[in-house]
């Protein structure tokens, strides 16, 4: 999925640049090792006014992962929530997608990175749906990858590395390559992980299973939100360990993700899942978050920042 419109301006550093500025040198230590922390938030048009959803949440997370990698801020989290804002509002958005990124830039050449200097971009931009027009409503087809999710003791999932995506990349790839709109990756035991950007649920007998911290995934902010707004609806919800052939039986399957919201899994694998659409608890799922981050619902839990 491509970017509808590209921003005017990029914040770096406390100071708007405009969008053609916005380069990094070839020697920066982030290109040749991947060192940056990031994170993806999505403004959504609430009735005409914006609403940055779950903001607070991903920005402590990035500073969870430069404080992982040893990558000091000079902002605290409240200048940089402020600068994401401002940021959307400098673009005139009513809707886009937020990308906050800190990592190493140009310094001593080598692995050791705590030479190098840290940079903190702020990008912004118009995206649609992420795997396709229609996967909200029609459901995508995935195939469990080949790749292996790295292991928390190798570089730890739980903080959104940019070297981490090294892995999601090959995921990505394999999916596509073998014509299939995302792959599924297990943990180093064989247990269900996590796509290349989403977590996964599966759904038995009205129940709610997905992965749990120790398997290798995200942490995920919008994991987070489903959780909470699943047992507000009155399902239960287990974080657990899962096998492969569980997914293959599961009368449901989704995917979450900040970029890919909530898409119903349709096969996996060409295995059909359930009756092969978006089904009864996936819909009841997904209505409750797209009305929730839309402004449609009553937010109880003050997820959404106004801009």
């Amino acid at each position: 999925m491509t970017a509808k419109k590209l921003s005017e301006k990029v914040w770096r550093n406390g100071e708007f640049i405009n969008w053609e500025q916005a380069t990094v040198h070839v020697c920066a230590h982030v290109i040749h090792y991947g060192s940056a922390v990031f994170e993806g938030v999505r403004v959504y048009d609430m009735n005409g006014k914006s609403g940055a959803f779950r903001l607070k949440d991903h920005v402590r997370r990035l500073f969870d992962g430069a404080k992982l990698y040893r990558m000091p801020l000079k902002w605290s989290q409240d200048e940089v929530i402020k600068a994401c804002v401002e940021t959307v509002k400098a673009n005139k958005f009513k809707a886009c997608y937020i990308r906050p990124i800190a990592y190493r830039d140009y310094g001593p050449m080598g692995v050791n990175p705590l030479g190098n200097p840290v940079t903190l971009d702020i990008v912004t931009w118009e995206w649609g749906a992420y795997l396709g027009a229609d996967a909200l409503e029609k459901g995508v087809d995935m195939q469990v990858s080949s790749w292996t999710r790295n292991h928390t003791n190798s570089t730890p999932p739980s903080a959104k590395c940019a070297s981490n995506y090294a892995s999601s990349a090959l995921i990505k790839m394999d999916a596509i390559s073998n014509g299939y709109a995302e792959g599924i990756a297990l943990d180093t035991n064989g247990f269900l992980s996590e796509g290349s950007g989403e977590n996964i649920f599966i759904i038995r007998d009205g129940q709610i299973y997905t992965p749990g911290l120790h398997h290798s995934i995200l942490g995920g902010v919008t994991r987070d939100t489903i959780i909470t707004l699943a047992r507000e609806l009155g399902i239960k919800v287990h974080e657990t360990t899962i096998a492969r052939p569980q997914l293959y039986a599961a009368d449901e399957v989704f995917a979450v993700g900040t970029a890919s919201e909530v898409t119903p899994v349709r096969s996996i694998d060409k295995i059909t899942i359930g009756a092969g659409g978006k089904g009864p608890i996936t819909t009841r799922i997904q209505k409750a978050y797209l009305d929730l981050v839309t402004g449609k619902t009553e937010d109880k839990w003050g997820y959404i920042t106004r801009i």
